[in-house]
């Protein structure tokens, strides 16, 4: 609720947690389907595999790096980004198989105001559209939510990239406006689409992740019986 100060003027209500937050750390989460672990050097020929090559350049097509035609390509940029703290990686494996399937992040962690973005997001041709994508990012957010105590999460992509702002608002992020020439990559400009969940919004969200990613919410055929936007409702 807006409070009025001693001069009369509207100010925002008071900040319900203890500031800064921690920082996320290397972490392993488990969920029924996938397991997060910390991206090492050991992820980088399976990797490979599933993101790298001709074939699966168009995966890179809205990625600041990428795309790699050769193994030792993607090899120099890991050694980059495992070696970072900002971004977090983690690579997204699959519990049954322990076939690696791709990767997240942790990025733009303010822990003094309690804000961090989930972004430089990899979904092999694999992962998207399975249950294994959702439960991916769910974990994550019950990380930044439930045991890191963040007030809030971003979500941020190129404009153009339809698929990710759909998925965005699949998960419930809520869309908050258009950063014109936000910035510049691989020589071309970005319009930056803005998207955020808040720590009030997440115990729905919560809630309705944990309805659909339930056995029952599955036929025999592994086809969702409601959507994520109905459990949530």
């Amino acid at each position: 609720m807006t409070r009025i100060n001693e001069f009369g003027q509207p100010v925002g209500e008071d900040v319900a947690v203890a500031l800064p937050r921690p920082r996320p750390e290397p972490m392993v989460l488990e969920g029924r389907h996938v397991r997060l672990e910390p991206l090492a050097m050991a992820h980088s020929v399976p990797l490979f595999a599933e993101v790298g090559g001709a074939e699966n350049a168009a995966l890179w097509t809205y990625m600041p790096q990428g795309p790699f035609a050769d193994p030792a390509g993607l090899e120099a940029w890991m050694e980059t980004a495992v070696a970072s703290c900002d971004p977090l990686f983690s690579a997204i494996v699959d519990r049954a198989t322990e076939r690696l399937l791709g990767f997240a992040s942790f990025l733009r962690i303010a822990p003094e105001v309690g804000c961090i973005e989930v972004g430089f997001i990899m979904f092999s041709k694999a992962l998207q559209g399975t249950v294994h994508a959702t439960e991916a990012m769910a974990l994550m957010m019950s990380h930044v939510f439930d045991t890191l105590g963040y007030r809030r999460y971003e979500w941020k992509c190129d404009a153009l990239n339809a698929p990710s702002r759909r998925a965005a608002e699949r998960l419930g992020f809520r869309y908050e406006g258009i950063f014109r020439q936000a910035t510049v990559y691989k020589g071309r400009n970005r319009d930056t689409a803005w998207f955020a969940a808040t720590d009030g919004d997440w115990p729905a969200l919560k809630a309705g992740f944990a309805a659909w990613l339930a056995p029952e919410n599955f036929d025999a055929e592994g086809r969702q019986i409601r959507s994520l936007a109905a459990c949530r409702g």
